[in-house]
This record gives structure tokens, C-alpha cells and sequence, in this order.
């Protein structure tokens, strides 16, 4: 794997280098296959959106260490110590909440367990998406506090978030992260089957792949060797970066929804609608009700919650409040930490029966491993191990793209005649048109199909070709002028 071209070197140089990766190709006999082809591609998506990608990896590095920051910033309201007391009924401690903040509507309440707070969320009309959040000692009933909060985030959490997706340009921010998990996972195959070409039949090719060569004298190519094979051990946590990514972006997460919706693949929906009624079906969502639902009576908390547990609803849990008087209450499991725990259950208050069960283990596969996959991409389903990953993957890609932009300046062309600041393409233009024919005949339809799915990947690939082909035109067009004669003027004129 590469993130800057695993022979972005291939610019003529002061090193001397093979010539596969360093002498571009003359006019008129383009190099055939498709290395060349991964290469230039390879070079330019390295160049051009590889500061995306280290926007994407310090954002995302800093919400890596978002729950520490999170018990730093708002300790007060986030724990509560036991000190050998049980805890006070969730009813109670509601009913402390509401005489807090008495406006709003009860959405949601998360009993707190093993020193965390328990979390009553109230829907207020003007805050929109986010909700205002009370957190109370679950042990003495005491409110210790007040936030507001979207999807359960605090604010800090909810400010790392945003700038890790958007950089706070709302929709229009959305397009440099959704750019950069677009082009993550073909950057990195692509670095990946250079590299590979570039071992094969050498004895030790396992070790030449994933060690670089300390034997090599400094330059381009012990560069190369850092930043390509720690490209390699980063490579799957870089793929899974990507796809998780792209299901929740503008324009790809859209089209995986709907393939999703068309498989039938999505994650099923709690049903709230009781027996009878003709109310509509909340689902189970985050927020619970819309705002400026019926208010509900929060001393049937207990009940509900007795009624989950009895029905095998262990470990931590969300309880939702009736959307509307013909809905029922729900109860869902909030372990994200592998092995996570995701069941939920409909509960009718009035007469103490669960009404409708969604259980993890009837999810459908796809609906499972995105579930799991946008967990480990928060840094969630392993706890503090899946952070300490995530930071190792982004600093790792941090230093890829640094020794890709290492080798590009390293391949600088150095005479008196021909100075330049960086290198070169390692390729020259046209390299497509080496392709076996067969290749171009199954590759344009692939391309065209991923240029679809994924349309930031296919802009500006199209963008890439665009530039690659004006540039070309105004070379050939100043070599044309440079070999043109002058005529001699006629006598006496």
C-alpha cells in the first residue's frame, strides 16, 4: 500500500532507479500493461487528494480521545460513585430531572450503571436535532447537571464529530471527507499491487513487502521502502476506514441505503404500535418521539424497565417514551463494546406485556457488519483498544503521505538546466492506451459503475483525465511552435 505512489520516484531524478518506476516513457512507444496505468493513477490521486486525507486523519485522531476529553470536560455530570449505596428508582430519578428542567418532552433515559449517571433526554422544539440532557446520581437522585446533546454526544463530542465530518461547513464540509474515503481504498490497492509488481520473483518477497530495506542508501529509495511497507500493515484498518466511511457519507452512505432498502438488508425497525391502535409507528429511533409528544407519565419507567429485564434485556439500555398515547414504550440494549448487545423490546405499560421484540441475532448479515463497522470506525467496539488503533492507523497514514511527499520532492529534477521544485508524473500520458483491449473493454463499464456508486471518486477521476488531457494538448501544441522554421523574408521586402 502507498497513499503518495509507491513510485511517485519515477520523476527523472539524481537517483539512478529502474526503469520502470523512473524513466517516463518516450512519445510514440507508451509502456504496456497495467502498471503504468496504476502508477500515473496512483500518482495523482496520491498528489491531489492526499491532503484530504491528512485533514481527515488529525480530525479524526483528535476524536479518537474524545471519551478522556469528555471525562475531563463534563466529569461532573458524566459520574456519580456508588460508595456502597443501591440505586434510587428510575422513576424517581425522572422525576428529579423533569422538576430540573421542567420544558420539553421526555424522549429517552439511560439508567446509569457502574458509576455513569443516568441520562434523562428531553426533545425541545428549538434546538432541532440536538436535545437537552439531565443527568442525575442514580444513588442520591441528585441532578448534577445539564447539556445539550445530540444523538447522546456531549457538545465536545459533538464539535470533534462535526469537524471530523464536515470541518463545520455543514453539507458543503461533507465533500472533503466522503472525497477521501472515496479515494483511501483505491490508493491504497493500488500502492498495494505496485509494490507487489515491483517484488515479484524476488527471493523474500514476504519480507521485502512488509520490512523496508535499512540497506538501501538514503534518498528515494529508503523512503520508498518506509512508506510503502508501512503501508501494507496498515492496509485492511485503511479498507475498513474507507467503507465505513462512505456508508455514512452524502452521496455513497445515500446509495448504500438504498441498496440496502432493495436487499432487504437494512436494520429491522422495533414496531410500537399497540394492539388495536391506530397511532403511528415511532421505530425505535434515537430521539424517541417527535416534539411535542403526549406527555407521558414517567412513574411506568420501572414497570417497563422490569418487564425488559425479566424478558432477557441484561447490561446497559436505552428506554424510549411513547411517541403518542397509542404507541408503546421501548427498551434497547446500548452495549456497543464487542460482543455487543443490540436487542430491544416493545412494551405496553397499561397492561405489562412486551408488545414486539427486535432481536440482534435476526439482523441481517449486512445490517450487522455495517452496525459493527461504524462502531469500530468510532473507536467503540473494542473500548480502549479500538482507540489506540485507530490513532496508530491515523499517525500511520500521516507518515505514508509524508514519505510520498518525501519521494516526490527527493525525485526533483537537480540540474542547473532543468530545476524544479517537486518531481515529475513517473509515467508519461496515454498510458491507458497500453491496455490490452479486453482490459479497456471490461474496465470502462467498471469504472463508469463505480464512478455511480461513487461520485466524488468519479468527478474527479473525470477532473484527473480533464487536466491530464489540456495539459498534454498545450505541451504538444508549444513542442509543435519550438519545431516550426521561421522563413527567411523575402528580398526587398
Amino acid at each position: 500500500m502507498s497513499v503518495i505512489s509507491a513510485a511517485t520516484a519515477g520523476a527523472t531524478g539524481p537517483v539512478s532507479e529502474p526503469a520502470e518506476a523512473s524513466t517516463p516513457s518516450a512519445p510514440g512507444s507508451q509502456p504496456y500493461g497495467f502498471g503504468p496505468l496504476l502508477l500515473r493513477l496512483h500518482f495523482y490521486a496520491g498528489v491531489l487528494v492526499a491532503p484530504f486525507l491528512v485533514v481527515a486523519a488529525l480530525t479524526g485522531l483528535a476524536f479518537t480521545v474524545s471519551p478522556q476529553l469528555d471525562g475531563m470536560a463534563y466529569g461532573a455530570e458524566l459520574r456519580a460513585e456508588a460508595d456502597g449505596r443501591s440505586a434510587r428508582p428510575v422513576s424517581e430519578q425522572v422525576a428529579a430531572a423533569i422538576a430540573a428542567h421542567p420544558e420539553g418532552t421526555l424522549s429517552a433515559v439511560t439508567p446509569g450503571d457502574q458509576g455513569a449517571t443516568t441520562k434523562v433526554v428531553f426533545n425541545l422544539p428549538e434546538l432541532g436535532e440536538n436535545q437537552h440532557t439531565v443527568y442525575v446520581d442514580p444513588y442520591t437522585g441528585r441532578v448534577l447537571g445539564q447539556l445539550t446533546t445530540w444523538f447522546g454526544a456531549t457538545p465536545l463530542t459533538t464539535w470533534l464529530d462535526d469537524l471530523h465530518r464536515n470541518l463545520h461547513l455543514g453539507v458543503v464540509g461533507r465533500h472533503y471527507s466522503e472525497l477521501a474515503a472515496s479515494w483511501l481504498w483505491i490508493i491504497a490497492l493500488g500502492g498495494l499491487a505496485l509494490w507487489w509488481r515491483r517484488h515479484r520473483g524476488a527471493r523474500g518477497r514476504a519480507r521485502r513487502l512488509l520490512l523496508p530495506d535499512l540497506t538501501a542508501r538514503k534518498g528515494v529509495r529508503r523512503t520508498r521502502g518506509w512508506h510503502a511497507s508501512t503501508g501494507v500493515w496498515l492496509l485492511i484498518g485503511l479498507l475498513i476506514l474507507s467503507a465505513t466511511g462512505l456508508t455514512w457519507s452524502r452521496y455513497a452512505g445515500a446509495h448504500f441505503s438504498s441498496a440496502l432498502e432493495a436487499l432487504d438488508a437494512g436494520r429491522p425497525e422495533l414496531s410500537t404500535t399497540l394492539t388495536g391502535a391506530a397511532g403511528p409507528d415511532s421505530g425505535g429511533g434515537h430521539h424517541g418521539g417527535p416534539a411535542g409528544a403526549t406527555p407521558v407519565d414517567p412513574a411506568a419507567i420501572d414497570q417497563v424497565l422490569r418487564i425488559a429485564r425479566t424478558d432477557g434485556l441484561d447490561g446497559p439500555v436505552e428506554i424510549g417514551a411513547p411517541a403518542d398515547a397509542s404507541s408503546a414504550w421501548t427498551v434497547t440494549q446500548v452495549d456497543d463494546v464487542w460482543p455487543v448487545r443490540k436487542d430491544g423490546v416493545a412494551v405496553d405499560a397499561a397492561v405489562g406485556t412486551v408488545v414486539s421484540r427486535n432481536d440482534y441475532a435476526d439482523w441481517p448479515v449486512l445490517a450487522k457488519l455495517s452496525s459493527l463497522g461504524i462502531m469500530a470506525h468510532m473507536g467503540v467496539l473494542f473500548g480502549p483498544v479500538n482507540q489506540i488503533l485507530l490513532a496508530a492507523l491515523a499517525v500511520g497514514l500521516l507518515c505514508v503521505i509524508f514519505w510520498g511527499y518525501r519521494m516526490w520532492w527527493h525525485r526533483r529534477p537537480t540540474r542547473a538546466d532543468r530545476r524544479a521544485i517537486v518531481g515529475a508524473s513517473p509515467v508519461a500520458r496515454g498510458a491507458w492506451w497500453g491496455l490490452p483491449a479486453w482490459a479497456i473493454v471490461v474496465g470502462l463499464p467498471t469504472v463508469f459503475l463505480l464512478g455511480w456508486a461513487l461520485p466524488m471518486f468519479g468527478g474527479t477521476l473525470l477532473g484527473f483525465l480533464a487536466v491530464d488531457l489540456v495539459v498534454a494538448a498545450v505541451r504538444r501544441r508549444g513542442r509543435r511552435d519550438i519545431a516550426t522554421p521561421i522563413s527567411p523574408a523575402p528580398a526587398g521586402s
